[in-house]
């Protein structure tokens, strides 16, 4: 084999070479900087199949958009579990806008729904809202929920994250009327490689909050998370204990708890904006955590929460992984149910 051609050869496999390192690269940057985004959309299939097929379909059958047309749009909207009296009021808006720019093609009635809906999450929606762990030391966060939501899966999920960020977290066990919730969130403390707090079944829950408090200031940690018993948002004397618990707190934490977070299964649908209403009247609300978002269509929650008592949605979870608990985006979200793929 000649010089040339043995010199040919080695330079077509270095370049070969090269370029599938390149390639490599590529795809490794892609996946870190699409994999949230990727974990959402899949994550909300069901909500954007049972949002965005309905309405494209109804408006690809009118060739013009009229009241009847808007009727049937507003139905629509509920059946996506937006609510009676947000998707009315989105619809108002809607032939407000109509009125006015004089539009009639179903495009462009689709991307005023789509403007409207964004608008309204993005409203008065602060860094903050995006879940911001503020300078004040010790950082609580309350979580709070009916039973069976997910609360205590959120908080190790949190944990995690917090942890991986830097943070020193505390746990604390705060539902001491089921036997077993210590040990769940011992569990979740093991996987995430944070301490949890309990005292023995049956203590009382403000007590226990105090003592870890005390131990979590005496040590300079920077988060602080409450798991709270699973209760009935129909039950006064439950409601009241909760209170309970932020005024322990303010005793020795005075800025606290600076989250109080309630814990919403999605799959629930409207029963949720009961839940956020009475829920929002005893510990006055910073926030949602909407859980199984990848296991049903009823996203649409999330609008309706929203526009009636302008809760922010501060987390969402989209599936088992530690990872898939999400930050919420209300930009990427409502990309995430407009977008086909």
């Amino acid at each position: 084999m000649s010089k040339e051609l043995s010199f040919l050869l080695l330079t077509a496999l270095l370049v070969l070479v090269v370029l599938i390192i390149i390639f490599s690269r590529q795809r490794r940057q892609k996946t870190t900087k699409t994999g949230v985004t990727g974990s959402l959309f899949l994550g909300i299939t069901g909500t954007r199949q049972n949002f965005l097929s309905r309405i494209s379909e109804l408006l690809n059958m009118f060739p013009r958009i009229d009241d009847d047309v808007l009727e049937q749009l507003e139905n629509t909207l509920i059946a996506a579990d937006i609510g009676v009296k947000t998707s009315a009021w989105i619809i108002e808006v809607l032939r407000e806008r109509i009125a006015t720019r004089k539009m009639d093609s179903s495009r462009e009635i689709q991307a005023e729904l789509e403007d409207i809906i964004r608008n309204l999450l993005k409203q008065e929606y602060s860094d903050q809202d995006h879940f911001t762990v503020s300078d004040s030391r010790p950082y609580v966060i309350l979580f709070a929920g009916v039973n069976g939501v997910g609360k205590t899966t959120c908080i190790g999920k949190l944990a995690y994250n917090l942890k991986n960020k830097g943070y020193s977290i505390l746990l604390i066990a705060a539902d001491t009327f089921r036997a077993a919730a210590a040990e769940q969130l011992k569990i979740w403390g093991e996987r995430a490689g944070v301490p949890v707090h309990t005292q023995l079944p049956g203590a009382d829950p403000a007590a226990v909050v105090y003592d870890g408090l005390s131990f979590a200031i005496a040590r300079n940690v920077d988060v602080v998370m409450i798991d709270t018993a699973g209760r009935q948002h129909t039950r006064a004397n439950l409601m009241n204990e909760l209170n309970k618990i932020c005024r322990t707190v303010k005793k020795l934490a005075p800025q606290g708890p600076q989250e109080r977070l309630l814990v919403i299964d999605a799959t629930t649908g409207q029963n949720a904006l009961n839940q956020a209403d009475l829920f929002h009247k005893a510990v006055n609300l910073t926030g949602i955590v909407l859980t199984k978002l990848d296991g049903t269509a009823k996203g649409g929650i999330v609008i309706g929460i929203k526009h009636q008592f302008n809760i922010p949605v501060k987390f969402i979870g989209v599936g088992e992984k530690q990872e898939d608990l999400l930050v919420f985006n209300p930009d990427a979200f409502v990309d995430a149910i407009f977008r086909e793929g």
